[in-house]
């Protein structure tokens, strides 16, 4: 079959991966490794693994195919998992689907997989596939999964969930075994989103199975009783010795990346067994999920000496001397190159070509002097070229690519005697931003908008500048090329890699995520301006709701370096009450209006990402009244709610452990826990007396939503109470006021069904589904069909003071400016005053 070639490109950026590390850093692999890499190159047999979120990937099962049975494994997850939460910092929504991304590409590097995605956006828990494909564009979901299975050509695919609605379960996973399932027939069909077939060609998987667990039957138990002779068996728990390890291991170092969902794992070894049900195609008849598919040299035209070449590369390979394979190897390149065009063509000429690079002990770096340029201008880069091992290499050319530089060399590279250069280029002034490519057109709670068919399911955004090394060695050339990226000398920790960045000049942000406008009264609204590069200087505007006064109109500003920041002020003045709209700022500099905010992503396990965004945030006017001032705040896993309850008037103060104690508490009138607080705080059991304490003295203490599971101690009230999984997933769900003239939902806001209008993502979850009379059910409401979960906000007094717990969603809510949360939770800790 003959490749086009825009998809021979589209294979290159799919095999990327082979070559680098995180953050573009350069491999480099042992002699095991090596072995291991080598025996992969007599294998032809592909692997597709389908799921929703990040976390739904099978590390087991992924690491295993890849690492003990040597196919190509790739896992398609259907969203970025943007509307999870964040046990490890404050990124939500997109940003945390950046995080998120970044945690599954990492897992990728341990467990050996490539990874792939669609551009459907993860809204949040959904409890019907019905619903979640009407949230979603089914039809673009499933033409990116159709996609990938063309892209990836895989032998067997496997559904992490099951396809039947009938399995109570989220409906992001259920639909994404659906889509799989439809997807698996129509990729092989040329009628099916023909205008795919400009770029690649149909493709028919052979078999598709759904990989089960006790998970679908309630419990280990359960599952261990069921008749299993329908089923396929894998022992996943075999000893991978090249690697040193169990496959287990990998596995649990691979899922213990997933960090922000708190998945860390310990490791296990020995024999342990996972299963798989067959779902279509031609059925096996044995226990092997590759029976009758020929994963050899053979299945190429041409392939057979091939296959029988690299077989004796593996029999005579030496770990000490890996150099003295090169000879056979750079013959078996030739022979691959000389075969018909093909998918498996050029997925083995990239891995030959990887092994050869590495038994060469080749080492390529690129790396820019600064991290990140603005497009216009000039920055050095530092080209690192060595080749360690004792064999002929000459250097023929260097490009860097785009046609920012171009030099012939011919120049012969000594054994382990590297060669450096300094290049100056200078970044075209239409070059593209690097940030995440799906954040850069607007987008919905559903779906988020890619033009581009060769960039739809790519993992990350492409890097602008590449440089391509070529190379003589034996007489046959051999290209090479790696991204440039930046690394720094970090005392604490050595060598640090990060992407290199193209960014806009000028970036601005406003101080807050969203604001409100008590009582209709003016406020101060910052706008931090951030200088891309050095000597900027423009004027700054903020574009506010038609009849809304912005003073000054225009404030002009100059910021002399690279990275520094400034904050102007305005004063906003709302017209009218109630209302609500949006605010943007405009950075005027170059003869164009820059409106994104810059977000960088700074973790220890992910390379750093730099995010642009728009900048637009949420303005509101709304009658509200709080009567509590001086509020303490114990965060949880992280959540922006200390600077709504600032905008609303009170001081707040972030607590830590040794405040916790009596006599600093009973200095506030309120003192609010945050999100997965007793998830993620051991601490909080040692506190817990101290603040029932604090309460029966007078105090409010609010206590935010929590996992039912993992809990630091099993009683989170002074009295009974029971969290449970229950949650309301329609942020439009009809909210029903139990006790309407209760404090909470009467003073000094009155709430009313309108204050929850305009909810985002969800109303609530987690709601305790038993508890003591003591405390007061204030709200109802339910998904559609579902029965009422009274459990929503609970309300108690003790001795002087109230205890409140509550599963409601402020930490979404809050930030998002939505009136009505601000209203309630303003009544919420003014119960006490």
């Amino acid at each position: 079959m003959k490749l086009l070639p825009a998809f021979r490109l589209l294979l290159l950026l799919f095999l990327l991966p082979l070559q680098t590390l995180s953050a573009q850093q350069p491999a480099k692999p042992t002699a095991a490794e090596l072995h291991q890499s080598i025996k992969k190159l007599n294998v032809l047999g592909s692997v597709l693994y389908v799921a929703a979120h990040p976390d739904d990937d099978n590390t087991r099962m992924i690491s295993y195919l890849r690492n003990e049975k040597l196919y190509d494994v790739t896992y398609l997850s259907l969203t970025r998992g943007d509307g999870g939460q964040n046990l490890i910092g404050p990124e939500m929504r997109e940003l945390l689907g950046v995080l998120r991304t970044q945690e599954l590409l990492m897992a990728r590097s341990v467990d050996g997989g490539r990874q792939r995605f669609t551009r459907a956006n993860d809204f949040g828990f959904s409890k019907s596939p019905d619903e979640t494909l009407r949230i979603w564009d089914k039809d673009a979901v499933l033409s990116d999964v159709v996609w990938t299975m063309r892209l990836t050509q895989p032998d067997v695919v496997i559904n992490r969930f099951y396809h039947d609605k009938k399995y109570d379960t989220h409906g992001h996973h259920t639909a994404s075994a659906m889509l799989s399932v439809e997807a698996f027939k129509m990729a092989g069909d040329a009628s099916a989103y023909p205008d795919q077939l400009q770029l690649t060609r149909p493709w028919q998987p052979r078999r598709q199975f759904f990989n089960t667990s006790w998970w679908f039957f309630g419990s280990q138990e359960a599952f261990d009783k069921m008749d299993k002779s329908s089923l396929f068996s894998v022992d996943i728990g075999v000893w991978l010795p090249l690697l040193g390890k169990s496959n287990n291991e990998i596995a649990a170092e691979s899922r213990s990346m997933h960090r922000c969902q708190g998945f860390g794992m310990l490791s296990t070894r020995g024999s342990s067994l996972d299963w798989l049900d067959f779902v279509q195609g031609d059925r096996p008849t044995e226990n092997d999920l590759f029976q009758g598919i020929n994963t050899s040299w053979t299945r190429v035209e041409g392939g057979a000496p091939i296959g029988a070449l690299l077989t004796q590369v593996d029999r005579n390979f030496r770990p000490d001397n890996p150099a003295a394979s090169l000879p056979d190897l750079l013959r078996a390149m030739q022979m691959i190159k000389n075969l018909p065009d093909g998918h498996w063509k050029q997925v083995k000429l990239a891995e030959i070509k990887t092994v050869i690079q590495g038994c060469l002990g080749l080492y390529l770096e690129a790396t820019a002097a600064i991290p990140v340029v603005t497009p216009g201008e000039k920055v050095n880069l530092r080209l690192e070229c060595i080749a360690r091992a004792n064999y002929p290499v000459t250097l023929s050319a260097i490009q860097v690519r785009p046609s920012l530089f171009d030099t012939v060399l011919a120049k012969n590279l000594d054994p382990n005697r590297g060669l450096t250069l300094t290049v100056p280029v200078r970044i075209p002034t239409d070059a593209p931003m690097t940030a995440p490519y799906w954040l850069q057109q607007p987008f919905d709670i559903g779906m988020y908008r890619v033009d581009d068919q060769q960039w739809r399911g790519l993992p990350e955004t492409p890097r602008f500048a590449k440089v391509r090394w070529s190379f003589t060695i034996d007489g046959q050339p051999l290209e090479y090329e790696t991204e440039v990226a930046y690394k720094i000398d970090e005392p604490a920790v050595g060598e640090v890699w990060r992407p290199f960045e193209v960014l806009p000049p000028v970036t601005v942000a406003f101080d807050q995520p969203s604001y409100i406008f008590p009582n209709g009264h003016p406020r101060q609204v910052g706008v931090e301006v951030r200088a891309g590069r050095d000597s900027i200087a423009g004027s700054l505007a903020i574009q506010a709701p038609a009849g809304w006064t912005i003073r000054p109109a225009a404030i002009d500003f100059q910021l002399a370096k690279r990275g520094e920041t400034k904050v102007y002020n305005f004063t906003v003045q709302p017209a009218g009450n109630e209302r609500q709209g949006e605010l943007k700022a405009l950075a005027a500099l170059d003869g164009r209006n820059w409106q994104q905010r810059l977000v960088t992503i700074k973790y220890d396990h992910i390379p750093q990402q730099s995010v642009l965004l728009d900048n637009a945030t949420r303005a509101a006017t709304l009658d509200l009244k709080v009567s509590a001032k001086n509020i303490g705040y114990y965060m949880g896993a992280g959540d922006d709610i200390p600077n709504a309850l600032r905008l609303m008037g009170c001081s707040v103060t972030l607590l830590d452990d040794k405040d916790m104690e009596p006599e600093k508490l009973r200095a506030f009138d309120a003192v609010v826990i945050g999100i997965r607080a007793y998830n993620t705080k051991e601490n909080l059991k040692y506190h817990q007396p101290k603040l029932y304490d604090y309460v029966r003295n007078g105090g409010t203490l609010i206590i935010q939503y929590n996992n039912n599971f993992d809990l630091v101690l099993d009683q989170l009230a002074p009295v009974p109470l029971k969290l449970a999984r229950a949650r309301t997933t329609d942020e439009n769900a009809e909210v029903r006021l139990l006790q309407p003239g209760h404090r909470a939902l009467s003073a000094p806001n009155r709430i009313t069904a309108a204050d929850f209008d305009g909810w985002v993502q969800e109303r609530g979850l987690y709601f305790p589904s038993e508890w003591d009379p003591a405390l007061q059910s204030l709200l109802s409401m339910n998904d559609p069909g579902e029965k009422p979960a009274d459990g929503a906000l609970l309300v108690g007094q003790f001795g002087k003071g109230h205890y409140v717990y509550t599963g409601l969603s402020f930490f979404r809510e809050l930030p998002a400016g939505v009136p009505g949360a601000y209203r309630l939770f303003a009544n919420l800790l003014s119960l006490g005053k």
